[in-house]
Order: C-alpha cells, then sequence, then structure tokens
C-alpha cells in the first residue's frame, strides 16, 4: 500500500513540474473547435481602458478565457485570428432596428440582417413587430439564418389599431402571450386607453416603447415608465410653456412647429422625471441630421453605402425627403434652432438621466442598416457624449437593459463571443467604427475578406430591384 501511494505521489510531481506532462495535458485540452483570438487590445467598455495584447480563446459559441500568456506554438489551434495592433470590442446592439416583413423575399431579409451585422451589429431590436419576426428569431437562435440577435416588438399600437380600453387590454394580453419581447407604442392612442394599456402591461408582464402620443405628453409617459422612448420624443413640445396655450396636434415633426415657443429651462425637469422612472432614451439623432435636415439629397445618395439598398428604395427615400422639407414650414434657420434644442437634450439625458441606447431607425431615411450606426455615433458626438459613452449606449447599455450583463455587451470570460474587430481604437477616433477587419457573432467568426464578398453580392442583387 505504501509503494502505491509513493508511486502515486511521484506521479504527481512529475505532472506538476515535468515539461513534457504539462505539454501534453495542454495538447489534449486544446479542443478542435476552439478559436484564439491572439494578441489583441481589449477595449473595457466599463473604464474606458485598454488591456494590451491579450489571448482570447473561444468555444462553444462562448469566451472560455482571456490571458496575456505568451503563445509560442499556434500551429497547435487549428482556427487562429492574428488580432495583433488591433482592438476588440463587444458586439454592437442597434436599439432602434427595423426588420423587413412580408412581402419581402426571404434573400433581401437575410441580406438586411447580413447588413447589420457587417458593421459590427450582433444585436438589433426591432421596432415594428410581424409574426414572422418570431419565427426568424428562433431560427437566428438556431442558426438557421445568419443574423444578430434578435428583440422584436409587437405591432404596432396605434390610434388606428388600439381604441378603446377593451382593445387595450385583449391586444396587450394576445401579445404577451404571442411571445413579443415588447409593445411598440405610436401616436394617437388616446390618453384612457393609453392608461389602459399600461396597466394590462404591468400585469401580464410585458414592457412598452417608443413614441410618445400627443394626448399622452411627455410627463405622462415617462411617469408611466416607458422603457425607452426614442426620437427623444415629445420632450419639445414638453419644454413649451402651459401660457402660450397651443393646439398640441400642431406640433408637426416631432416638435418641430413649436421650436420658437420652447423655454429650455424646463428640460431639467424632464431630465430628472426620466431619470426617477428609469426610462431609457434613444435619440434616432442621424434621422434628424439627415432625412429631416437641410442636406442634398443627392450628396446623401452618393454615399458609398447607398448601392446596398434596392434602387427602388433610394427613389422613395428622395421623394419622401423632398416632400417632407417642402410641406413642412421647414426653414433652415429654425432647424438649426431645432437641431440645438435635440443636442441639449441628449447631453443633459446622457449627464443627468437614466441612460442613452443608440439607435438609428434602420433602414429609414438614408440609414442603410449597419453603416448607420456610424452616423448616429457621429450625432453623438456633435452633441456632446464623449467617445465612451458613445462606446457604452451601443455594448454595455443595452445589455443593463435586457438584463443580460452575463450575456453580451462586455468582452469577458463567460459571455457569448459576439465581437467587433477594429483596426483602430475607437476611443481615439469614431472613424474607427468604419474600419472592421472581422466580426464574430456568438462564436461564428465573418473575416473581412467574406464581409466583402458578401457586400458585393447584396450590392449586385440591390441595383436590379
Amino acid at each position: 500500500m505504501k509503494t502505491t501511494i509513493k508511486k502515486i505521489t511521484l506521479l504527481l510531481f512529475v505532472c506538476a513540474f515535468g515539461s513534457s506532462c504539462q505539454e501534453k495535458k495542454q495538447a489534449e485540452e486544446i479542443s478542435p473547435s476552439l478559436i484564439l483570438i491572439s494578441k489583441a487590445n481589449i477595449v473595457d467598455v466599463r473604464t474606458g481602458q485598454v488591456k494590451m495584447s491579450q489571448n482570447i480563446f473561444i468555444d462553444s459559441g462562448k469566451i472560455k478565457k482571456i490571458n496575456a500568456s505568451k503563445i509560442d506554438d499556434l500551429s497547435k489551434y487549428k482556427t487562429v485570428i492574428d488580432a495583433q495592433g488591433k482592438f476588440v470590442i463587444p458586439g454592437m446592439t442597434e436599439m432602434h432596428a427595423h426588420i423587413p416583413q412580408p412581402p419581402t423575399s426571404n434573400e433581401r431579409l437575410e441580406d438586411v440582417l447580413f447588413l447589420y451585422l457587417s458593421q459590427g451589429v450582433t444585436t438589433i431590436r426591432g421596432m415594428l413587430g410581424h409574426p414572422d419576426h418570431l419565427v426568424l428569431r428562433k431560427k437566428v437562435q438556431d442558426r438557421t439564418v445568419l443574423g444578430p440577435r434578435i428583440f422584436t416588438s409587437s405591432p404596432s399600437l396605434n390610434g388606428n389599431s388600439v381604441q378603446t380600453e377593451e382593445e387595450a387590454i385583449n391586444k396587450v394580453t394576445a401579445f404577451q402571450k404571442e411571445g413579443y419581447d415588447f409593445l411598440k407604442i405610436h401616436p394617437g392612442i388616446q390618453r384612457n386607453v393609453f392608461n389602459q394599456l399600461v396597466k394590462t402591461a404591468n400585469e401580464v408582464g410585458i414592457r412598452f416603447a417608443g413614441h410618445v402620443p400627443v394626448d399622452v405628453g411627455i410627463r405622462h409617459a415617462l411617469e408611466s415608465k416607458f422603457a425607452t422612448i426614442d426620437h427623444v420624443d415629445g420632450f419639445l413640445e414638453g419644454l413649451v410653456p402651459e401660457a402660450e396655450n397651443v393646439d398640441p396636434t400642431s406640433n408637426g415633426f416631432f416638435g418641430y412647429n413649436f421650436t420658437p415657443l420652447v423655454d429650455t429651462t424646463k428640460i431639467d425637469e424632464l431630465v430628472q422625471l426620466s431619470k426617477d422612472n428609469k426610462v431609457w432614451i434613444v435619440p434616432t439623432q442621424s434621422l434628424f441630421e439627415r432625412w429631416f435636415a437641410p442636406v442634398n439629397v443627392d450628396s446623401l445618395l452618393a454615399e458609398p453605402e447607398m448601392k446596398y439598398m434596392p434602387k427602388s428604395t433610394l427613389e422613395n427615400w428622395r421623394r419622401v425627403k423632398i416632400q417632407t422639407l417642402e410641406n413642412s414650414g421647414f426653414s433652415v434657420a429654425q432647424w438649426e434652432q431645432f437641431d440645438s434644442i435635440r443636442k441639449n437634450l441628449i447631453k443633459k439625458l446622457q449627464d443627468n438621466g437614466h441612460g442613452i441606447l443608440l439607435g438609428s431607425d434602420a433602414p429609414q431615411l438614408f440609414n442603410v442598416p449597419g453603416f448607420s450606426i456610424q452616423h448616429e455615433m457621429q450625432g453623438m458626438a456633435g452633441a456632446g457624449m464623449q467617445p465612451l459613452e458613445i462606446l457604452q449606449s451601443a455594448t454595455i447599455n443595452p445589455a443593463i437593459f435586457f438584463e443580460m450583463e452575463s450575456t453580451f455587451g462586455e468582452v469577458k470570460e463567460g459571455t457569448e463571443a459576439d465581437l467587433v474587430l477594429l483596426s483602430g481604437n475607437p476611443l481615439d477616433d469614431l472613424k474607427s467604427y468604419t474600419k472592421v477587419d472581422g466580426v464574430m457573432a456568438r462564436g461564428l467568426w465573418i473575416s473581412s475578406s467574406d464581409i466583402e464578398k458578401r457586400l458585393k453580392v447584396i450590392a449586385e442583387r440591390a441595383a436590379k430591384n
């Protein structure tokens, strides 16, 4: 018995200190499905610090380990991605996306999903739901369709689709049972119907987000605890003094008509209400700097990413932009004041509100899926948000919003492997987001060359439609 114990002890000693035993053990532990991203500079989205030359080990769709150990023999690893000198950030979330609905072809649908992925968007929140999106969400989850992780709203709840309290009860209950992630609020809902909608939503356990109906108003909307208010909707109207005695329905494009009447000293009150009621804000500022803005339509249509949109879509965008500016009493001077107020709101909502989430409203006018987040980031920067705050709005903030910090939103061990490889540090230059060297979606690596090939095909298809 003593001899056996001595042998075991000796064997343990050799395996603990013998290099050959260690190498054998290491070789046995390397799974053929393991992916190694070597020598990456990882951006910590909570602190803004960069961890230099890190190895990221990925298997079964998750980040298994991160370290800075020197690896002498990379040939042991079947898949190695050389990230030396490059920067890794978490996959980004587009919090105001639109997913094509029937009769859009499956081919076009999958092209749109890939456009999001191509620019590092690995999660989308679809803001106009359809029953087909519930099926699509499952297909993406099961990897039978390549696309970003999907959260989907219900079909629209608006002044036409829900006109009575009974309809509110029935539709909210049905949408929750059908499995939608949240309810989409559109304009036109009357206040009593809205109140019933909120009551039922709280009872059945489903959140609601989107627009602020005129009859509801921004203060009541915030107190009702929207999950998100998108477009900064309702805020500008809420800055108009009661003494002005305006007709609330004459507010124009997101309050544009009331611009000259605004009292900006009321901003802090609304910001505090958003904080007190934990309401996140999705600005979609790019929409107001591209569609509803004094920007030449031809210059927008000449942007490189426009080749990924069907010709018919681009023609429609041209027509709608021209009509919008012609029919809204638009003036450059008033728009500049309107834009300044919006930027002031965004900055204060970032600094003192509950928080900002990145969303661009793609593919709405001149916002191409994926590419549009780069315009949105520039709009956020123009409002005074710092590079780290902008990155957080696209990564950790959405994870906090969805209560899924252990699943995505930052580069850490145990999370799903949603990663973007950039050639530059996005905290130094926002243009780094345009230089994508590869994207990983839940462990599936899409190289820059694969992205280029697929984008070329998408452009060829779009040119024919």
